[in-house]
């Protein structure tokens, strides 16, 4: 004989939809507020009271509204990312490494374009304003920063890829001065003498110190220093590169090596030259920077200076929840290294 079971069923609200912090503190038989201590443990609540709220919380399948309890401690849990351009791969990595730190901590992250937020007229930086990030780590141009620096002193920022030398806020780089003298140097020791640079707007602090590492490189040779190898970009996407490198092919004597400041130029030029029936490296070699993932599988092979991107992200993101939970953060300069392939 089979037997009935009186178990009440979870009062679950015929509309559907998930019940609310009220209907759970009247299944409860408490106030809403002693729901909210119980739920944030915020406060002590006698064990049968908290036993009475759990089992109602149970009964009704109910979810707090875990954004609505982070506004109420004065947080929101989520950590905006300021990205300079999406199209660039490099900084996609590095976003992937922040969010491998935040994932495990907690946090969600907002990803935004720099130069939109960063304006005056732009919704987005209302958020800013109004708090609904509790910090930022910015991939832009610091000297974008410092205005908005200066209005919210006390919204945690954290700078990554661009190395801040007056150290306003805590920042994680490379040394690019270094690295870009190490890049030029590989090159000088391969016989080349006419090494012409792909640079990047130099407002960016890293364009200028590699594009130091690179005249620090010559000038230690003994090369001179050529004002029209130096060659500009309007930015660091593909197409500038092929456009800045095309430049170089129309001087009497063409270089005979290029340096570009990133990965995504060089790949550019490398495309630029093939058009003309430059082969690289037997007739012109090309050294790139960031060690991007499509450097080791494109023709040929990309011989760059390899940042620990996913690292720069994820130190950034540590740096960044230190600064939140009221500890020091001080800056931190990672190790590059020279990746050699077939282009130069």
């Amino acid at each position: 004989m089979s037997t009935k079971r009186n178990d009440p069923a979870p009062a679950v609200p015929a509309s559907g939809k998930l019940a609310s912090i009220s209907a759970v503190a009247q299944h409860a038989g408490v106030s809403i507020a002693t729901v909210s201590r119980v739920l944030n443990g915020t406060k002590a609540v006698n064990d049968d009271t908290r036993a009475r709220v759990e089992a109602a919380v149970a009964a009704l399948g109910y979810r707090a509204n875990a954004l609505a309890r982070s506004l109420m401690r004065g947080e929101t849990r989520l950590l905006l990312v300021l990205v300079p351009d999406f199209a660039n791969p490099y900084f996609a990595e590095i976003v992937k490494g922040v969010e491998s730190v935040t994932r495990k901590n907690g946090y969600g992250l907002v990803v935004a374009d720099a130069s939109e937020t960063l304006s005056r007229d732009s919704p987005s930086l209302d958020s800013l304003y109004n708090r609904l990030a509790d910090g930022v780590i910015s991939l832009a141009r610091f000297a974008d920063l410092k205005p908005l620096l200066m209005e919210i002193p006390d919204l945690p920022w954290v700078a990554c890829s661009e190395f801040v030398e007056d150290g306003e806020i805590p920042n994680v780089s490379i040394d690019h001065r270094q690295a870009a003298i190490d890049a030029v140097q590989y090159l000088i020791n391969r016989g080349h003498r006419r090494i012409a640079l792909l640079t990047a707007d130099e407002d960016y602090q890293w364009a200028r110190q590699r594009r130091e590492g690179y005249e620090f490189a010559l000038r230690r040779a003994n090369i001179p220093i050529d004002a029209q190898l130096v060659r500009i970009a309007r930015g660091t996407d593909y197409v500038y590169g092929m456009e800045a490198a095309g430049t170089l092919l129309a001087m009497e004597t063409a270089p005979t090596a290029v340096f570009a400041v990133s990965d995504t130029l060089a790949i550019g030029a490398i495309k630029a030259f093939r058009r003309v029936g430059r082969r690289v490296p037997e007739d012109i070699a090309v050294m790139g920077f960031d060690d991007i993932p499509v450097a080791r599988v494109f023709e040929p092979a990309l011989t760059t200076i390899a940042q620990p991107v996913r690292e720069l992200g994820a130190t950034a993101a540590e740096l960044l929840l230190k600064r939140l939970a009221g500890g020091p953060a001080e800056s931190c300069t990672l190790q590059h290294a020279l990746i050699v392939r077939a282009s130069a």
